[in-house]
């Protein structure tokens, strides 16, 4: 039975006039590896049913992997109790209810040999990851793994949605025996494109790169990032400024700043669910359409993302970013976010301009100080070098950023023209596969407020 069909018939099984059933099924392969041998092999045939549904103006929700038509009269039943519970205790919540489906738009997010999910895709990339590592005594630890979903969402509200999508990650960290890491990754939609012998040179080149660790005053001093450690700055982003919740709520950092400049002019930010270069999806969590969505031009502030639970509470529409039926607690998020390139040919370009600078892998354990300022905290890891005198001199201790992420982008010089989709997933828990396109950039100062290591 299809996904489709597995939601028409959930929303008939409930008895409450209003209710919504999102269908998820997950086919996926999962190789982990360290130490240049495989570790974790997990391979996921699985369907997820949420139903929601609406009693006296309060969402009552549940869940279950079973489709036969008993455990979905039951899960039903469940949503309704804890919908009725709600509605006993609280005045009404002010969602609006389900919104009809609507027209999709296609999109080229599935690949068939991908779908395939052929083991031996991933044995093979493993196979080629552990002679790189070995060549140059190291020791390569990682994940590579393949899925093709199937999602749907119907409504009470009459029609349904269907999206079928396929995903690739390769996620590379390369140590040598001093202890020195390297980091390399790639997403996609098809799992041909990871280029895993790249990965692999890239990734043990860093670890290998020659000299002792320079170690860094703390203070702040202009920086090349990769597109991952970009990337995991734009994730940030989406929390503090970009959540339509957070912003009707008051507490978003785009509060009273629409329309005006928040970046360097030559920031522009969409979220853009059908470019090629992103993982396309067709509908949120509620049914509602995808559609491009510009959020920053030309360093001006355009808008923030809803569900149908946040627009009510803006007085606008729902922009299909829904994470739950009936809106997550966190608030809708951007998926399919794209930062456009610039005219930069490299990093190379990127770092001839500095005299003394830091150049950034990628960040880890960040965390939200003040999410109003976008004041956040990270780590850098996995290739974090010195740049002197226009070059990448050496290696450099971690350090730990503490800035404002509207003013590392208010600060950006350059940015490549090549963009690259990358992905911090991993994993555990039901895929949620997604990630941020951006190319490398420049920005004349971040804050560097302590060193690790």
């Amino acid at each position: 039975m299809s996904a489709l069909a597995v939601a028409e018939e959930a929303v008939a099984a409930c008895a409450a006039d209003e209710a919504l059933a999102h269908v998820t099924h997950e086919r996926s392969l999962l190789l982990r590896f360290a130490g240049n041998r495989p570790t974790q092999a997990t391979a996921v045939d699985d369907t997820t049913v949420e139903i929601a549904v609406l009693v006296d103006g309060q969402l009552g929700r549940a869940l279950t992997n079973e489709t036969h038509a008993e455990a979905l009269r039951a899960c039903a039943a469940r949503a309704a109790v804890a919908a009725t519970a709600a509605a006993l205790a609280a005045k009404p919540s002010g969602y609006p209810g389900f919104p009809a489906a609507g027209a999709v738009r296609p999109h080229a997010g599935h690949d068939a040999e991908t779908a395939a999910l052929d083991p031996a895709a991933g044995g093979a990339a493993l196979a080629t990851i552990f002679a790189a590592a070995k060549r140059r005594g190291l020791a390569a630890h990682g994940i590579w793994t393949v899925a093709e979903s199937e999602r749907a969402v119907a409504t009470s509200a009459a029609g349904g949605s269907l999206d079928r999508a396929t995903d690739a990650l390769l996620k590379l960290i390369c140590i040598a025996p001093n202890g020195r890491s390297g980091y390399a990754g790639a997403m996609g939609t098809a799992a041909a494109s990871l280029g895993v012998e790249q990965l692999a040179e890239t990734a043990a080149t860093k670890a290998l790169a020659p000299g002792e660790p320079a170690e860094l005053s703390l203070g702040s001093y202009p920086v090349v990032l990769e597109p991952r450690a970009v990337g995991c700055l734009l994730e940030l982003l989406g929390g503090t400024a970009l959540d339509g919740l957070a912003h009707a709520e008051g507490r978003g950092a785009f509060v009273d700043r629409l329309g005006k400049s928040v970046a360097a002019p030559s920031i522009n930010l969409a979220d853009s669910p059908f470019l090629g270069a992103t993982l396309p999806r067709a509908f949120d969590a509620e049914g509602t359409p995808k559609r491009p969505l510009p959020l920053v031009q030309d360093g001006v502030a355009r808008g923030v993302v809803h569900d149908v639970r946040s627009a009510a509470l803006a007085g606008v529409t729902s922009t299909g970013h829904a994470l739950e039926p009936g809106g997550a607690a966190e608030g809708p998020r951007p998926l399919n976010l794209v930062l456009a390139g610039g005219g930069a040919a490299d990093v190379d370009e990127l770092c001839a301009p500095i005299e003394r600078g830091v150049y950034v892998t990628r960040f880890w354990y960040e965390n939200v100080v003040r999410a109003k300022e976008t004041l956040v905290t990270a780590v850098t890891r996995d290739g974090t070098f010195l740049i002197e005198d226009g070059r990448i001199a050496r290696p450099l201790r971690d350090l730990r950023m503490t800035d404002t992420l509207l003013g590392i982008l208010s600060r950006v010089q350059a940015l490549t023209a090549v963009q690259q989709l990358t992905s911090e997933g991993e994993f555990y828990e039901r895929r949620d596969a997604y990630g941020v396109v951006a190319p490398a950039l420049r920005a004349s100062a971040m804050r560097f407020t302590g060193a690790t290591g």
